[in-house]
C-alpha cells in the first residue's frame, strides 16, 4: 500500500460537476493498492496516518496530529501510485490491484482510518474520473509505502 499524504488548508473531489467530498483544514490522502496488500498493511498505515504529527503547534513546530487539530480527511484511490516507468514512455500499472481486490481493501482502509482518527473520512469514488483540488498547506507532502516499514 502506498500513500501520498498532503496537509491541506482545503481540498475537494468533484465528479461530473458535483462535489462528492469537501474539507477545510486536514489531510488529503491519495491511496494506491497493490495485489500483495493485506489487512496488516491497512492497520499499520491507518495508525501511522492517525498519529502522524504534521500540524503546527503554538510554536509553529509540527507537533500535532489530525485528531489534535480536529481536522478533516479525504481519501482518494490512486492506482497510478504504482506506475512502472522503467521501459518506454508509457507507464505500466501491472502492480496496481484489480478492482475486485482493491475495492474491499480501499473500503476497509477508509473505515479503519475513520475508527483510528475518531472522525468521518470523506472519499472520492473508486474508479471514477475525479477532479481533485487542494491547497497544500506548507507545503507538506509525505509519501509512505507499507513495504518500507521495517
Amino acid at each position: 500500500m502506498r500513500a501520498v499524504i498532503q496537509r491541506v488548508s482545503e481540498a475537494s473531489v468533484v465528479i461530473e460537476d458535483s462535489a462528492v467530498a469537501q474539507i477545510k483544514k486536514g489531510l488529503l490522502v491519495l491511496l494506491g493498492i497493490e495485489d500483495l496488500d493485506s489487512e496488516e498493511d491497512i492497520r499499520w498505515l491507518s495508525n501511522k496516518i492517525a498519529k502522524m504529527r504534521i500540524f503546527s503547534d503554538e510554536n509553529g513546530l509540527m507537533n500535532k496530529s489530525i485528531q489534535e487539530i480536529e481536522g478533516n480527511i479525504i481519501v482518494v484511490s490512486q492506482f497510478t501510485l504504482f506506475a512502472s516507468t522503467k521501459k518506454g514512455n508509457r507507464p505500466g500499472f501491472t502492480r496496481s490491484a484489480k478492482p475486485e481486490i482493491a475495492i474491499p481493501l480501499y473500503e476497509k482502509f477508509v473505515s479503519t482510518l475513520s475508527i483510528d482518527t475518531v472522525r468521518e473520512v470523506q472519499t472520492g469514488e473508486f474508479g471514477a474520473d475525479m477532479k481533485v483540488s487542494l491547497i497544500n498547506d506548507g507545503p507538506v507532502t509525505i509519501t509512505i509505502d507499507t513495504k518500507d516499514k521495517e
